[in-house]
């Protein structure tokens, strides 16, 4: 089985790593700093609740949903830069610890 040069291999990494930054920065700010605005998004109301409760209740859920959608997609991206593939990992997988 070809290795992986070690600097492909860390720009790999890096460029995972700053992608999993910004969606734990995105997380942060969809679910702590809606409590910062609470009380302006008290006077909005959204389907028959205040905004902020709505934010809270069903709209962090979907911020997160979107997010996992969003990083399968980007992680597919990325492994196809790297030349990184799916299929020849699953077949090398499926054989003993002798063929690795």
């Amino acid at each position: 089985m070809k290795k992986i040069e070690k600097s492909k291999a860390d720009a790999y990494f890096r460029e995972k790593n700053t992608y999993m930054v910004i969606y734990f920065i995105i997380w942060a700010i969809v679910s702590y700093g809606v409590v910062l605005f609470a009380e302006p998004l008290s006077d909005i109301y959204f389907n028959g609740f205040p905004l902020h409760y709505y934010m809270g209740a069903q709209g962090a859920l979907a911020v997160f949903i979107i997010l996992l959608f969003v990083n399968a997609i980007v992680g597919d991206k990325i492994d196809k830069k790297y030349g990184i593939d799916h299929n020849k990992n699953e077949s090398i997988g499926r054989g003993t610890t002798i063929d690795h």
